[in-house]
């Protein structure tokens, strides 16, 4: 049988051939006879005969079909040759169902061509579209191609007709420029600024359209439009049950069964073709394939009649938009079976016209149509997600037996890559943890699929998400183990079990390497600190050894021109840093304000040859520097007693603030260290200084004074650093009076254990059996911050049989014997006494006794007696020793207490408890001994008094060392500066020069001169740095004075008397300093009293009274204005009684406000 090729152009030739050779076998076989047919199987031959037809049957179907999906290219225009051609296969194709693709009978015998199926004259769109404008060339006579359509195609020549005249249009002007009305766009004054309110839109700009109202700007690009009415309108989608799709489907098939033979059409028929064209073999209506994994090869699988798309033919033009796409299958061909047709096939499109075909004159096969549990499997897996399962990790073998699988194949076919390469990590992943049974949901697994495509690969857990049976598989694949129950197991494990003592071994070198190296780093490190911090310890040595030099060798210097610099011009630095130790400062609630009390200092302006330069601690507002500008150009008007008489003063001060006040807020540096890390308020302070005699008064001196100075270049008054801290504390203080001789209290110093501290104390109260109270004091304390008491006579059980013991032993209790017994009981209950009733006084820097101790512990402290008086009076003496070793008495005054009965809140100078001469005394002594030891500069001394109620007399204990500038001192300037007269400590004598004289009439008759009473020259005066009171925050300065002069607090200058007031912060003003000058003693601290009620009535409300010590200061001036008037009334019972000899009263006694006693009977 002759090979039929797929060739167009063949397909006559191919065609006739075959015909002719059957017609000339069927004409052999009935000429030959009975004859011929005795040996011959007709049957077999007929058999032959029948399926070479129903070969070339379908080999002619195959090629009408190849030819329908061929697209023709456009013919040129000028070849019109073509045009008669299509146009009568154009008319013979409307005559379609009557030709057949058969020769006939005188095309056979004359040897003509066979005339072909219709569809073999398949036009193009292009011919179809030339076809009709033909057709109207020869229908429209005016036609510019009507005369060559029917010269060329018909032979028929159209005479020439003349055109008439016509009249020829005369040219218009041609119009230049825009054509059409502009159009508007959006104003520059909303370009500019978007958040105008836009324009409005004219009716002719809407109409036309948005995008043109977007691209001129009157519609924003990123505004929200909506169309009303809208473009989409919105319609519920049918949801079909599954039960009338199958019903449906049923209906379909029973449909199908009216084509008759022979009467089907070309739409129905399914043919599958590979890409060469040839059949695909099927087995039972199913496409055989092949499906395997990573070692199997991979087939794909026929596409469902529901995917099927547009597609193009072999010679790449498009397809007519008069047709449309469906998918076809191959017919049932069982018998031939070759490897080539279990190879991948792509479905092919088979394109048809909308006529039917007319089929051959023989019967033909039905088409093939897909079997109705096929769907029906499709429809159920679709209804179930196309689950399908898995067992052992592998699939059915062959996968079609699975329906399950084969549905899910059929279904993702498009995305059959990526579904296969994740089926093949799913397969290993359950067969390496031995799953059993993995149930599928194809549609999540092809969703992960996709996803990893062209990504990295999933983990364990998406692949699991995409099983039905997740939580079991997950439940399986989470045992201990798991891993090497499947395929290859004991390799796993040992493979694991090499890698995990490798590892180890590996890890184990590693960290200890790590190990190894980072001791190498830290030794290294701090190797590399220690060599620099040594070499800085020892630069900071070399330095501090220097300055120290340097500070020696300007203090000889000074010592020398001390003499000559007192009496010429000179600068005075003073910087009131209190150097305290760290963690003093730490405890120091107002640290910088505390500093700031002194600011009375600028009042040594009193001496026209002193400048001074005063740095403040704190920042110095307007208000500041206008009061003290107008506070001291008061020294003229109170020397001449004018208020008119004002002087400025500001070329004579200057108040420098360091900028690093605020660049260590949590530091609590003192003055000296701020100022050292201040350069420019250094090299200004240098700048004032060069070329002049000066020098430095610090508070409490600090290592950083000695930097500062030797930046400065000028020298300290004042002694060594060192010197100061050792001296100052409480027990070098006990050392300098017991070295001096002065009556101190009974007590002990140096104690630094418990053991210590129960052994002394425990000494003390056997020796000083009528001590009812004992203070502890922490050796850095200062203004009894660091001080705890014990009440022994209260809480000491053993107190009163040793009080009785001592009395029954009289004298001989001084005996050490005496006080064993007394001494070993007091011993073993002391330290429950100290840990139960002793307590600190001032809870707000120590909350607990253990918080007290752990400090007195570590820093050191002494064990001192309490008066045994509950009238007890402090007061404190200011001394000053110059370069040169002369010792000056500056000030004396009486403590007052306020919130602390240990702590001095303010003093009432002059002293009037003491007698003066023999207080000079001492204090000369303790400066005597103060300066063998090195000591140069303002230090002050404290000392109590009380009168001993055994034998009536006054005893007078010194009882702390302060080397420092006194904030009494600082105000004592501001009472000789604003009073303008002269105080002598040693005498206890403050006097103001009297007012001038009245100018009497020249002839004012001598009866009618008043004699008035010589003034009173003496004054007391009453100050206080440590007025606190919160409300003042909210009160500006400004308001706080027109309040005072309201109620009459002032100052007169010509009386030299009445109240000044220092003014120490500028932000807060919770601070301030005050002082009143009065002619008595009572008198002025009654007036004192009513200034602090005064101004604590007018800054505070009912329901506001803020955080105040001015009630307390108010309660304890007046216990002493009630004791000085229980003197009085003694003292005036003294003298009317004629048998009293007023030299033998041991009692004390004011005298015009000064209290007196008998030198004779102090102790």
């Amino acid at each position: 049988m002759t090979e039929v090729q797929h060739k167009p152009e063949n397909v006559g030739h191919i065609l006739v051939k075959v015909q002719e050779d059957l017609q000339r076998l069927k004409s052999q076989l009935a000429n030959a006879g009975d004859t011929v047919f005795q040996g011959i199987d007709l049957s077999a031959i007929d058999n032959a005969i029948q399926r070479t037809e129903e070969g070339l049957q379908q080999n002619t179907d195959l090629v009408v079909n190849t030819i329908n999906n061929q697209v023709a290219t456009l013919p040129p225009l000028d070849d019109m040759s073509r045009v008669g051609s299509s146009f009568s296969r154009h008319s013979r194709h409307s005559s379609f169902r009557g030709i057949s693709l058969l020769p006939s009978r005188s095309g056979e015998l004359k040897g003509e061509r066979p005339t072909l199926h219709p569809s073999v004259y398949h036009d193009s769109p292009g011919q179809n579209m030339q076809k009709s404008l033909t057709l109207k060339a020869l229908l429209n006579p005016e036609n510019l191609f009507n005369r060559n359509v029917l010269n060329k195609s018909y032979g028929i020549v159209l005479p020439a007709l003349q055109q008439g005249r016509q009249t020829r249009l005369q040219a218009l002007n041609i119009t230049k420029g825009s054509t059409i009305e502009p159009l508007s766009v959006l104003p520059k004054a909303n370009r500019v600024d978007p958040s105008l309110q836009p324009p409005p839109i004219a009716e002719k700009d809407a109409r036309k359209g948005i995008l043109s109202l977007i691209e001129r700007g009157l519609i924003p690009p990123a505004a929200e439009l909506t169309l009303d009415p809208s473009p989409v309108h919105h319609r519920k989608l049918p949801i079909y049950h599954p039960d009338d799709i199958k019903s449906l489907k049923k209906h379909m098939l029973s449909n199908s069964s009216h084509f008759a033979e022979g009467s089907h059409h070309m739409a129905s028929i399914k043919l599958d073709l590979s890409h060469d064209g040839r059949a695909v073999n099927t087995i039972d209506g199913n496409t055989s394939q092949q499906l395997g994994t990573s070692d199997e090869a991979i087939g794909s699988p026929t596409v469902p009649p529901s995917s099927a798309n547009y597609s193009r033919t072999r010679s790449g033009g498009t397809r007519s938009p008069q047709v449309r796409s469906v998918m076809i299958h191959s017919p049932v061909i069982s018998h031939h079976k070759s490897a080539s047709s279990r190879r991948a096939r792509t479905p092919l499109a088979l394109t048809t016209f909308e006529a039917p075909l007319v089929p051959f004159d023989h019967p033909q096969p039905p088409p093939a149509t897909p079997a109705p549990k096929e769907d029906q499997m499709q429809i159920v897996a679709a209804a179930q997600g196309y689950r399908f399962t898995l067992r052992e990790g592998t699939l059915p073998n062959p996968p079609t037996s699975d329906p399950e699988f084969a549905a899910f194949r059929q279904r993702f076919l498009l995305q059959w890559g990526p579904v296969i390469t994740m089926i093949g990590r799913l397969q290993r992943m359950l067969a390496q943890y031995a799953v059993p049974v993995a149930v599928v949901n194809g549609e999540r697994f092809v969703e992960v699929a996709l996803e990893y495509e062209l990504e990295m690969k999933p983990t364990n857990e998406e692949l699991i998400s995409t099983l039905e049976n997740a939580e079991e598989v997950s439940a399986i694949m989470s045992k201990p183990g798991r891993i090497f129950c499947g395929a290859g197991g004991s390799e796993i494990a040992a493979t694991k079990i090499q890698a995990t003592w490798r590892r180890y071994k590996a890890r184990s070198t590693y960290v200890t390497y790590r190990r190894q190296r980072w001791a190498a780093g830290v030794i290294a490190i701090s190797w590399i600190m220690h060599v620099r911090m040594s070499r800085m310890r020892k630069q900071l040595k070399n330095i501090r050894k220097m300055q120290a030099d340097n500070f020696k060798a300007r203090s000889k210097t000074l010592a020398t021109e001390w003499p000559r610099i007192c009496s010429s011009r000179r600068v005075v630095v003073h910087v009131p840093s209190l150097g305290y130790p760290p963690q003093l400062r730490f405890g120091v609630s107002r640290f910088d304000r505390k500093q700031n009390a002194q600011i009375g200092r600028l009042c040594e302006l009193r001496d026209s040859n002193v400048d001074i330069i005063y740095v403040s601690p704190v920042e110095i507002g307007e208000e500041l520097e206008q009061y003290y500008s107008k506070l001291l150009g008061l020294r003229s008007a109170v020397q001449h007693s004018d208020p008119a008489n004002i002087e400025d003063m500001s070329s004579r001060f200057t108040i420098i603030v360091p900028e690093a006040l605020n660049k260590f807020p949590t530091h609590h540096m003192c003055l000296s260290s701020l100022l050292k890390y201040s350069p420019r308020a250094m090299t200004r302070i240098k700048n004032l200084t060069r070329g002049r005699d000066a020098y430095l008064v610090p508070s409490v001196l600090h290592r950083d004074d000695l930097a500062v100075a030797d930046y400065l270049g000028i020298p300290i008054l004042g002694c060594d650093p060192e010197i100061c801290h050792l001296y100052s504390s409480k027990s070098g203080a006990r050392r300098v009076f017991a070295a001096a001789d002065a009556l101190v209290p009974p007590g002990e110093h140096d104690v630094y254990s418990l053991q210590q501290l129960h052994e002394s104390l425990s000494r003390l109260i056997c020796e000083n059996p009528y001590i009812q109270r004992w203070l502890l004091k922490i050796d850095a304390g200062f203004e009894g911050r660091g001080i705890a008491y014990i009440d022994v006579a209260q809480y000491l059980p053993s107190y009163r049989w040793m009080l009785k013991e001592s009395i029954r032993y009289g004298d001989k209790w001084n005996k050490k014997w005496a006080q064993d017994a007394a001494y070993n009981k007091i011993l073993n209950e002391i330290q429950y006494c100290l840990e139960r009733y002793a307590k600190p006084a001032y809870k707000d820097v120590y909350k607990s006794w253990n918080e007290f101790m752990e400090v007195f512990l570590s820093q050191g402290g002494i064990v001192e007696a309490y008066p045994p008086s509950e009238s007890v009076t402090c007061l404190t003496v200011d001394m000053f020793i110059d370069p040169t070793g002369l010792i000056q008495m500056l000030s004396c005054g009486d403590q007052i207490h306020a919130d602390n009965p240990l702590s001095c809140w303010g003093t009432s100078v002059p002293q009037a408890s003491v007698d003066p001469v023999w207080l000079e005394n001492m204090c000369v002594k303790v400066a005597e001994a103060c300066r063998a030891r090195g000591v140069i500069g303002h230090f002050s001394i404290d000392y109590v008094t009380y009168i001993d109620p055994d034998n009536m007399k006054q005893i007078v204990w010194a009882t702390d060392l302060t080397l420092a500038y006194s904030d009494q001192l600082a105000m004592t300037q501001l009472m000789l500066f604003v009073s303008g007269g002269t105080f002598d400590p040693a005498k206890c004598d403050f006097q103001v020069p009297p007012p001038p004289k009245e100018k009497v009439g020249r002839f004012q008759r001598k009866d009618q001169i008043v004699e008035k009473p010589p003034p009173i020259l003496n004054r007391y005066c009453v100050l206080s740095t440590n007025l606190l009171h919160s409300n003042m925050a909210v009160v500006h300065y400004s308001v706080f004075f027109q309040m005072c002069r309201a109620h009459g607090i002032g100052f007169d200058i010509k009386e030299r008397q009445g109240t000044v007031f220092t003014l120490v912060d500028s932000s807060k003003r919770e601070s301030m300093g005050m002082l009143t000058i009065g002619d008595d003693l009572p008198g002025t601290l009654a007036s004192f009293a009513r200034g602090l009620s005064v101004i604590h009535q007018e800054i505070s409300a009912p329901n506001m009274q803020g955080k105040t010590n001015f009630k307390t200061a108010i309660d304890d001036i007046e216990n002493i204005l009630k004791m000085t008037t229980q003197n009085e009334e003694e003292s005036e019972k003294a003298r009317t009684d004629q048998s009293f000899e007023i030299s033998q009263i041991p009692s004390l006694a004011i005298t015009d406000g000064n209290l007196q006693t008998n030198p004779s009977e102090l102790s």
